[in-house]
């Protein structure tokens, strides 16, 4: 059995910037000093548990368009139509292009792959007779709901197993992390 404080036995931790020697270039990326090396192990672990439920939402995603035979653009639109139909809300081509940010032509082009494929029904808008709105077939909406959406919602189980208090924690982290992500003070992402 590995030692689970030895970094180079964790899978995923060689090479991780967060527990390289003091003597590596890197290391100037992230201040540790201050850091107790018990802490610096805990940390890492953390960061290669988020590594890890990143790439086990990758392969969910990879699997459920291979088994729903589309894109992961396709997939993102479903996505929306669904959670739009769950809130009652009418969705029109535009304002799903501006949720993918895909243009109108793209739009129109995914419309018709994804009608073409018996996955959305397009229809006179409710209120503005001159649009559309988009809905998924009840097929689609069962065969998603059924895969991915049934393997989703265990995660609201994992969240619903830890306290008030851990939860708090968790949602604290992981706001506190994206603001840290934030582009906002970065110059080097002008232009792209």
């Amino acid at each position: 059995m590995t030692d689970p404080r030895n970094a180079s036995d964790i899978k995923g931790i060689s090479g991780s910037l967060y527990d390289v020697n003091s003597s590596d270039p890197r290391s100037e990326l992230v201040d540790r000093s201050a850091l107790d090396p018990e802490d610096v192990h805990q940390i890492t672990r953390l960061m290669n548990a988020l590594s890890g439920l990143r790439e086990k939402e990758k392969a969910l995603a990879d699997a459920s368009e291979k088994y729903m035979k589309l894109s992961t653009q396709d997939m993102r639109a479903l996505h929306f139509l669904i959670v739009a139909n769950h809130r009652a809300e009418v969705v029109t081509p535009g304002m799903l292009g501006t949720h993918l940010e895909m243009s109108p032509a793209s739009i129109t082009k995914l419309l018709n792959r994804l009608e073409k494929g018996s996955h959305i029904i397009r229809q006179v808008h409710p209120v503005d007779r001159r649009a559309f709105s988009i809905e998924v077939t009840q097929e689609t909406r069962a065969s998603a709901m059924e895969t991915v959406g049934r393997k989703h919602a265990k995660r609201f189980q994992a969240a619903a197993r830890l306290s008030r208090e851990e939860r708090q924690v968790v949602i604290n982290f992981l706001e506190d992390m994206a603001r840290e992500l934030a582009l906002d003070d970065v110059d080097w992402t002008e232009g792209n």
